[in-house]
């Protein structure tokens, strides 16, 4: 069996994260780079420059 790469670093991804990344329109996520996608599934903390590609998508 296969197993999925945040399952064999012991990472679970946030169930709500996940579907938050699922609903972005499809070009926003192409532009996102792995190590980006990475963060926004797993990450406290965010750089600038994921901020930058997902501004207009953020809530407060």
């Amino acid at each position: 069996m296969v197993k999925k790469q945040n399952e064999k670093k012991g990472k679970k991804i946030d169930p709500e994260r996940k579907q938050a990344f699922d609903s972005l329109p499809p070009n926003i996520k192409q532009r996102l780079t792995d190590e980006e996608k990475e963060l926004f599934l797993n990450s406290e903390e965010w750089p600038d420059s994921l901020f930058d590609k997902l501004k207009e998508f953020i809530t407060t």
